[in-house]
């Protein structure tokens, strides 16, 4: 009677901590609360869940010495349960220790390009839209060396139809589309948080064919845990497989 208490109260309380960890993102997507509170969230659950990783152990020894096996299967998924709560943290802290604190990335840090149609919807951010200077650019350049302005030999009016496709595929909204200035502005949302990161691809002429230059930035927050760099790269390598270089 005691094993199976034991057992059942570990899965019980592991699926409450993997319930308050999920809500510790999808809180802030639902604007119950801020950042702050999200991290939070997040941290109370990986700590609680230590807690109940303990107790899963031993619900684990008492299954095993009373040869419980329904017992024992229900507290290693318990065990389970609490160790992806304790890890989904963790990752993220490791995530943003690897990578410069800095959430403002662009191909061209002398001349990024600039936010036009999205500078409104930014008014009031934590993070403004203008660029972060040149300190956060030597940041980009230590930590993300590969990045940089792409070359296709495709004409800019094409380059910037196929932008267009690459945005809305990867279900980013589309702000805004200027063919004559060859810019394409639009708005990314993470899946949990729902964070808002805004992009600006530029397309000008080079020789016969293009350059572009992509800037992502996120409206909140210090460390992006390399999200905006990420996108940059994801963005540009499906642009190239869609257009000739």
């Amino acid at each position: 009677m005691v094993t199976t208490a034991v057992t059942r109260a570990s899965l019980a309380l592991a699926l409450a901590g993997a319930l308050a960890l999920a809500l510790g993102g999808l809180g802030h997507r639902w604007s119950w609360w801020g950042v702050a509170t999200s991290f939070s969230v997040l941290r109370v659950s990986a700590f609680a869940a230590l807690g109940v990783a303990a107790v899963a152990l031993v619900g684990i020894g008492l299954a095993a010495v009373g040869r419980r096996w329904p017992a024992l299967v229900i507290a290693v998924v318990a065990l389970a349960i609490a160790l992806t709560v304790v890890w989904i943290p963790r990752n993220l802290q490791a995530m943003g220790r690897s990578v410069p604190p800095i959430h403002d990335i662009s191909t061209d840090t002398d001349n990024p390009p600039a936010f036009v149609a999205i500078a409104e919807r930014r008014r009031g951010a934590p993070n403004p839209a203008a660029y972060d200077g040149p300190e956060v650019a030597a940041q980009q350049k230590k930590g993300y060396p590969d990045l940089g302005p792409l070359t296709l030999s495709a004409p800019p009016d094409r380059v910037l139809a196929a932008a267009e496709a690459v945005a809305r595929r990867q279900s980013m909204e589309v702000v805004a589309v200027s063919p004559a200035d060859g810019r394409l502005e639009a708005t990314a949302t993470t899946p949990w948080f729902g964070f808002k990161d805004d992009v600006v691809v530029r397309v000008t002429p080079a020789g016969t064919g293009s350059r572009v230059d992509m800037r992502s930035k996120s409206r909140v927050g210090r460390s992006d845990l390399g999200a905006n760099a990420k996108r940059i790269r994801g963005f540009l390598a499906e642009l190239t497989a869609r257009l000739p270089t």
